[in-house]
């Protein structure tokens, strides 16, 4: 008689479908902002996982049970590097937060395959962002999950008319803003941002945290120029008080 757990142990898990990752620079731009922002907002905490465009296989010796969302964050789970993410070696723990970055292919999916699929699987928030504004009626959409359907996250507005859905999952709020600083991004409609209501800041990408640790050792560096131009000049001044009989010290 065959073993299931052996049969189980033969099942080959694909790491990719050979498939681009993304159709368009913007589609990859935001995918990767999101992904890189959400990684060092949860990097002091060991138990976040967050990644993007990754499989997860949500029923083992099942191949087809496949999920592959544009980013998203597990809860509870540890945050080292992955090739696939396999939910019953994770103590069978899903994304609680997920985000799709549609485009023209993917759109249909987005809007109607992949919410059942997740709600399904009690994903707790389901969030797509349109970068051109082509695709979806509101470019930035939000829902949660309640009663095993996903009901719509109201649009608020920020005192100076920001436009964001608050994620009680992620505590985080997904702004849509007038500009993007990231690199290579084109001008778009409005520019996807994740904000921290608790600090009031902008959460970075790698790229923005050493951009603004290169312009803080600028200025420190100038500061510090300054700072030698200014003794070197109170010396010369101390000098001269001295060649003149005072003592700058008695002043």
């Amino acid at each position: 008689m065959t073993n299931p757990r052996s049969t189980l142990h033969k099942v080959t898990y694909p790491e990719s479908d050979g498939q681009p990752m993304t159709e368009s620079d913007a589609t990859r731009d935001y995918l990767f902002y999101s992904v890189e922002a959400l990684r060092l907002y949860f990097k002091s905490r060991g138990s976040v996982y967050v990644s993007g465009n990754l499989f997860i296989y949500y029923e083992e010796g099942n191949p087809k049970a496949v999920i592959s969302p544009d980013v998203f964050v597990v809860f509870g789970v540890s945050h080292r590097k992955r090739r696939s993410y396999k939910t019953w070696q994770e103590d069978n723990k899903l994304p609680s937060f997920i985000l799709e970055i549609t485009s023209k292919t993917t759109k249909k999916q987005d809007q109607e395959n992949k919410p059942k699929l997740y709600a399904s699987l009690g994903v707790q928030e389901y969030f797509q962002y349109d970068p051109t504004a082509d695709y979806l009626k509101s470019q930035l959409q939000g829902a949660k999950l309640v009663n095993g359907n996903y009901e719509p996250l109201p649009v608020q507005y920020t005192a100076d008319q920001i436009p964001f859905i608050h994620s009680q999952a992620l505590r985080l709020d997904l702004q849509l803003r007038e500009s993007f600083k990231g690199i290579g991004v084109v001008p778009l409609p409005k520019a996807l941002r994740f904000y921290d209501p608790q600090t009031g800041r902008i959460l970075l990408s790698q790229e923005e945290v050493l951009e603004e640790r290169d312009d803080a050792l600028q200025e420190l560096d100038t500061a510090q120029q300054e700072l030698d131009i200014a003794q070197q000049r109170a010396e010369a001044l101390a000098e001269k008080l001295r060649s003149l009989g005072i003592d700058p010290d008695e002043i």
